[in-house]
């Protein structure tokens, strides 16, 4: 990703006022990105991210995984990145076709649908509680296995537990604990994954 020099600006005052951490090099640079797009240090206490989580980000955005967001905001914030990296294919639950069902809503469903036609996807759910409900229940059932889950809605009801329950999970994941969240910070958290994949992979010439 190339940085306009206001960014670069913005990110090293993150880096003077974040202060004392405990993340790891990869993992603060995820958040490091989530503050400069939200301009909140609260998020410090709020990522977390689960044993392996990055690592297999890494390696599935390097596979050309495909990616299952929540909603177009996602879609169209994270389209530059992957296009100029591994052109991963990206689909939204928003816009997929299915059959309505009065006990669940469209992101519900759509995300219903496409995990089970990509069950080993990488997926990100940035906005809908309702989305990151149906992607947990699928997990806990055992019938995906995705590579990795973003999970960054926000919400007062019960959307903390929903993302205690994807923690409690054996699946890779990065969250936002609590209330807070929006997709901006999912959109974040990707684009940071996709550059230190490029690192990874693809920069340095080990091409895919």
């Amino acid at each position: 990703m190339e940085w306009h020099p206001t960014d670069a600006q913005s990110l090293a005052i993150v880096d003077r006022e974040i202060g004392e951490h405990h993340f790891a090099p990869a993992e603060y640079e995820i958040l490091r990105r989530v503050i400069n797009e939200t301009a909140d240090f609260e998020y410090k206490s709020l990522i977390g991210f689960s044993e392996g989580a990055l690592q297999s980000g890494v390696a599935a955005l390097a596979a050309r995984t495909t990616i299952i967001v929540d909603v177009p905001m996602i879609q169209v914030g994270i389209s530059p990145a992957i296009q100029q990296t591994f052109a991963n294919p990206v689909y939204c639950s928003m816009e997929t076709i299915t059959r309505p069902q009065k006990s669940k809503s469209q992101l519900a469903r759509g995300i219903q649908t496409l995990a089970k036609r990509y069950p080993e996807a990488i997926f990100i759910i940035g906005q809908a509680q309702t989305a990151l409900t149906a992607l947990v229940e699928l997990i806990e059932a055992e019938e995906i296995k995705p590579a990795l889950a973003i999970a960054t809605p926000s919400g007062f009801v019960d959307t903390d537990v929903v993302k205690e329950r994807l923690q409690d999970t054996m699946i890779p994941n990065i969250r936002i604990s609590g209330r807070k969240g929006s997709a901006t910070v999912a959109v974040a958290i990707l684009n940071g994954l996709a550059d230190l994949a490029w690192e990874a992979y693809g920069k340095n010439g080990r091409e895919m």
